[in-house]
């Protein structure tokens, strides 16, 4: 079947493939409403979702979605090494601090790195949408140490709302993310509409952080989610 000729349907259930994860899952993963996603899949009527519940959808699965005339995209460069097909992922001179945060100069691209473009789409990461940058500080030890490289998907930068199943359990990923002007790392959980936590590995010494209303707009700003970090052996 063509790319062209595909249903909303078929691309939804080939989304889910590529990236190894059940329907009911993503729902949880972007605080979808039960069933907004397996509708879809087994959904007999022929006019389909409404556009807003596509957009929901396609953020949660990490698909670009856009309405309106063609449109010039910039291409990605390619390597070739051994016969594999890799892109080429931007290191920036910022530091992701793992501790109190420190000032960010997002421009101040340094070098380049190379991720196999078959192991970036696993991941649900466009090439042109990774960033590189290095962690410093030690709130996030024994799990990210001084020092590491962090890759990170630029796209995601909305956290989404997943509310605790059970009392004391969080549901929570790694993010990059502006604080006050201060770039960080750290484990972010959205319980609620209104309410965001930001939690160090290292919860002896660091206590979580909590935003909430306003202050969500006004004090936050996401980078992206961390995808993967390399750690170096001293």
């Amino acid at each position: 079947m063509k790319s062209d000729e595909k249903s909303f349907e078929d691309a939804v259930r080939d989304r889910l493939e590529a990236l190894g994860k059940r329907a009911y899952a993503v729902e949880v993963e972007a605080g979808l409403p039960p069933d907004a996603i397996r509708n879809v899949l087994r959904s007999s009527k022929k006019s389909g979702p409404t556009l807003s519940r596509v957009k929901e959808i396609c953020a949660a699965l990490g698909l670009e979605f856009y309405v309106g005339p063609p449109r010039e995209t910039n291409s990605v460069h390619h390597t070739i090494i051994g016969g594999e097909d890799y892109a080429t992922v931007s290191y920036h001179d910022v530091s992701a601090s793992a501790g109190p945060g420190e000032e960010a100069d997002p421009h101040a691209v340094v070098q380049d790195y190379v991720f196999r473009r078959d192991w970036l789409k696993r991941q649900g990461v466009a090439p042109q949408d990774a960033a590189m940058l290095r962690a410093r500080g030690d709130s996030m030890v024994p799990m990210i140490s001084d020092g590491d490289v962090l890759l990170i998907d630029t796209k995601r930068r909305n956290p989404p709302v997943a509310p605790r199943t059970q009392p004391g359990m969080r549901r929570s990923s790694i993010y990059v993310v502006d604080v006050d002007g201060q770039t960080r790392v750290k484990w972010v959980e959205r319980p609620d509409n209104i309410t965001l936590i930001l939690y160090s590995e290292n919860a002896y010494n660091y206590h979580p952080e909590i935003f909430m209303g306003e202050e969500l707009d006004e004090r936050l700003r996401f980078i992206g989610k961390v995808i993967w970090w390399g750690h170096t052996v001293r």
